[in-house]
């Protein structure tokens, strides 16, 4: 399975291959601020699983902490992923895939949250356990 996104004046195009890790909403204010939004859909693979098929010059990188590496389309400014290095895990924007269904599973960093949901979906105080965050869930 194949999904094709593209940055916003299409110079960069971006493919994922196979199943995503996971799928869910971030709410901490770093994404909050790079997104623009108050909440960024995201989708987790493994680095192996995305590939930028074209336009690979246009492609720069934003590296606020080692944490998070954040490409961009240095024309147009579209943003196309965050690679998290210290996790392994690539997070191609839910909107950069257009043909992927996105089915979130998860809120983190909902103790930052500005955009309180009410979705039934779990909400974790900062990351998953596994992720090394806290694991914690906190009320919706």
């Amino acid at each position: 399975m194949k999904h094709t996104g593209n940055c916003f004046c299409g110079a960069v195009e971006v493919q994922v291959t196979g199943l995503p890790e996971g799928m869910g909403y971030c709410h901490c204010s770093s994404c909050r601020s790079w997104s623009g939004g108050p909440v960024n859909a995201f989708t987790l693979w493994k680095p192996e699983a995305v590939e930028i098929t074209s336009g690979k010059q246009h492609v720069a990188t934003f590296e606020k902490t080692p944490m998070s590496q954040r490409k961009y389309c240095a024309k147009c400014g579209g943003h196309l992923m965050t690679n998290h290095p210290t996790l392994g895990l690539v997070d191609v924007f839910a909107a950069t895939l257009p043909t992927l269904t996105f089915t979130p599973g998860v809120h983190v960093n909902y103790s930052e949250t500005v955009l309180p949901m009410r979705d039934g979906l779990p909400k974790l105080r900062d990351f998953p356990a596994e992720l090394g965050g806290s694991g914690e869930a906190v009320p919706e």
